[in-house]
């Protein structure tokens, strides 16, 4: 990191620069043009693996592999995970990963806080970073209305 700055992948990366509308623009490569980032890279099948059971244990509940999902959801993640995507598709995977329910439990609070951290990214207001948190979790958790989605769309936008 250099004076505020840093590169990933050959692209700038800055919390100075704003799209017009006020939002962060986080990823610009070495011509200033906004650049999709890598969202899911940073979360191995293993920390997918070991969120789900710190989250098991805090409840008293059962961690372990689905017989009909596990291997579909890992599958599914680790096919996806070193891809170029939005932040709305990224919040789709975890959506499907949800549905396909990898684990004996907490399956949409595993994939709710992956969602979350990636946001926590963006390094938005407080309010925004609520706003744009809580439409990801609904998201999901496969709750969200037409609404919700088309605002979480249009904010992803933003992003590049």
């Amino acid at each position: 990191m250099v004076s505020g700055k840093s590169f990933r992948n050959g692209c700038l990366v800055t919390h100075s620069n704003r799209t017009p509308n006020g939002f962060p623009s986080l990823f610009f490569n070495e011509n200033g043009l906004n650049h999709v980032p890598f969202w899911l890279e940073p979360f191995s099948w293993d920390f997918i693996t070991a969120q789900n059971q710190i989250l098991c244990a805090n409840k008293s509940a059962h961690h372990g592999p689905t017989s009909d999902g596990h291997d579909l959801g890992k599958e599914l993640w680790q096919s996806k995970s070193q891809l170029e995507m939005s932040l709305f598709e990224a919040v789709e995977i975890c959506r499907q990963c949800h549905r396909i329910a990898p684990f004996t439990n907490y399956n949409g609070n595993t994939f709710a806080a992956i969602a979350r951290i990636m946001i926590k990214r963006l390094d938005l207001k407080p309010e925004d970073e609520f706003l744009i948190r809580s439409l990801a979790g609904h998201i999901v958790a496969g709750v969200a209305g037409e609404d919700e989605l088309k605002a979480f769309e249009e904010f992803c936008k933003t992003l590049g």
